[in-house]
């Protein structure tokens, strides 16, 4: 269970793409370009990204403009490397040509990217292999917290190209007779990071120790220089922070700890870290945005970004994400700011802010040569009933293009509360879908845990459908496209049932209750889904047509 915000004094210490070308489906499930292919011509896989063109970059510029909302905001930039020019050597989106999906939803737009492919109408998920975690039975001030993985949670894939495959066998420790080319890195409630072969399910190298309980998504470096980030999300034992391990050296090679300069002093990383040019940028929930320059295996601070709302005594967390477009940054956080700063500077740019709790990351889709940011709201601080306000703003002013509200509440199970509103992040409709937007909400509209996989139109915000799933959902949904461009969503609940949906319509076309509890997010690779969850288990499956067309 992802821990609730509360009162920051009562519980200081808690708590595009450019449109998708058809064409893709067509003929261009490929490896990773002719270059990436060659370098992996060992591993058989099928993975299309769907990828912004650089060309879109480069024809759009975002005015040299301070908006008047970032007066909605108290904040502070410190320089603390004032050699080191803050400019990024490179807004290029890094994870974009990376040989698989090395960060939370796979690259800097957060919009899950990486599609699969399925061959006519699939209809049923099948269990591949299970994987099992250690079980962390500590006692902690926030409970016990076990195996497997939490919100966010989601796995990543990398298909290392044989020069780095050889330089693992030749220097690091601890491979396995299982280690491959393709692997599965995930971090677990077990306060360890694991390392899966994709194929068979089997350990590929030694778990690494984290100490305290990851419940958010690592990081792997795009560049391949062997990084891995990692935030850690319970303090189990003291030091607590953020982390990097050199995967050469299977070792941890930096540390960062408590901020006894920051304006809130939960210090955990539940935020997937992403790097741009020579910086790696981590939103803290201690209520600051930090940016190290990357220096070899290692990390140095550079500057800080605090903020909170003008008017409020206590800054909040950021659980969210960030993404990017070109030179700026878009982040939200607990008090419901979502928040355009610029990557060279940390100055804020505009503030929106969107009335609660936000905790799924916000998705930048860039439209007819403009790009616009999707994101959306808890009911949390409202009180036990509300609405979930999902929105579109245009990236560069910050402005609202439309709003659409649910009808959510808060739900109260024994001693436990269930918030509502979207944890998941959206998912951009794609082939026969282009033009839609989808989402999991939780409505807790009872009796029980309930909640809705919905689908809007991105014009103007209008709902096409909304269907109900048996169980509440803070898994985000991925995509699946036929080779007639025909969509289909692959979605996970609480209650530990997966679910294959038409994406057109909204019919759900299998469902099946698997796991414990899926709280985290999966991702897709071909007609395969790794997702991990709460019950010590790792999953890969395959979706599949076991009848005729």
């Amino acid at each position: 269970m992802k821990i609730q915000e509360t009162d920051v004094e009562q519980k200081q210490e808690i708590k595009v793409k450019a449109n998708v070308v058809v064409a893709l489906l067509l003929g261009c499930f490929f490896l990773f370009g002719v270059a990436k292919t060659q370098a992996v011509d060992s591993v058989s896989f099928v993975v299309a990204k769907a990828r912004m063109d650089d060309s879109v970059v480069r024809s759009f510029s975002f005015a040299d403009t301070v908006y008047p909302s970032v007066g909605l905001l108290k904040y502070r930039v410190d320089v603390f490397d004032t050699v080191t020019d803050g400019t990024p050597s490179s807004f290029t989106d890094l994870y974009n040509d990376a040989p698989g999906i090395f960060t939370f939803r796979g690259n800097g737009f957060r919009e899950a990217p990486f599609v699969g492919y399925v061959e006519g109408r699939p209809d049923t998920v099948s269990v591949d292999w299970i994987f099992s975690t250690a079980y962390d039975g500590r006692v902690t001030d926030y409970g016990v917290w076990g195996g497997g993985s939490g919100w966010s949670g989601q796995p990543l894939y990398v298909c290392w190209p044989d020069s780095m495959a050889q330089r693992f066998r030749d220097e690091s420790p601890a491979l396995t007779r299982a280690f491959s080319t393709e692997e599965i890195i995930v971090g677990s409630l077990a306060s360890r990071i694991y390392f899966i072969d994709f194929a068979t399910g089997d350990s590929s190298r030694r778990s690494l120790p984290t100490d305290n309980t990851i419940k958010g998504t690592i990081s792997l470096d795009p560049t391949l220089n062997g990084n891995l980030y990692v935030g850690q999300g319970i303090p189990c034992t003291q030091r607590f922070g953020a982390l990097t391990f050199n995967l050469f050296k299977h070792k941890r090679t930096h540390f960062f700890g408590r901020d006894r300069s920051a304006w809130r002093g939960w210090g955990a990383y539940d935020s997937s870290p992403l790097r741009v040019g020579d910086f790696l940028f981590r939103p803290s929930e201690n209520g600051t945005l930090y940016k190290f320059l990357i220096v070899g295996d290692s990390l140095r601070l550079h500057s800080t970004l605090r903020f909170k709302k003008a008017n409020s005594r206590n800054a909040a967390g950021m659980e969210a994400s960030l993404s990017f477009y070109h030179n700026r940054g878009f982040v939200s956080d607990n008090h419901g700011n979502v928040v355009c700063f610029n990557l060279a500077t940390m100055q804020p740019i505009w503030c929106y802010y969107n009335h609660d709790d936000s905790d799924g990351s916000p998705v930048l889709s860039v439209e007819e040569g403009h790009p616009f940011l999707y994101t959306a709201c808890e009911v949390d601080k409202q009180g036990s009933h509300g609405k979930c306000y999902f929105v579109k703003l245009d990236a560069e002013d910050g402005s609202l293009v439309w709003e659409q509200t649910f009808d959510c509440r808060r739900a109260v199970v024994g001693k436990q509360t269930f918030d509502g509103g979207q944890f998941a992040t959206p998912l951009i409709g794609l082939g026969n879908c282009d033009g839609l937007i989808f989402s999991n909400i939780v409505t807790n509209d009872g009796p029980g845990l309930k909640g809705d996989f919905v689908a809007m139109s991105r014009k103007d915000g209008r709902i096409l459908y909304r269907t109900k799933l048996h169980h509440y959902a803070w898994s985000s949904p991925v995509a699946l496209l036929n080779d007639e461009g025909e969509m289909y969503v692959f979605t996970a609940d609480t209650q530990g049932r997966v679910y294959l949906i038409d994406a057109l319509s909204g019919k759900i076309i299998f469902t099946k209750r698997i796991g414990a509890n899926f709280e985290s997010s999966p991702i897709v690779v071909d007609n395969h889904i790794v997702l991990g969850s709460r019950g010590r288990k790792i999953y890969k499956m395959s979706i599949v047509s076991r009848s005729p067309r």
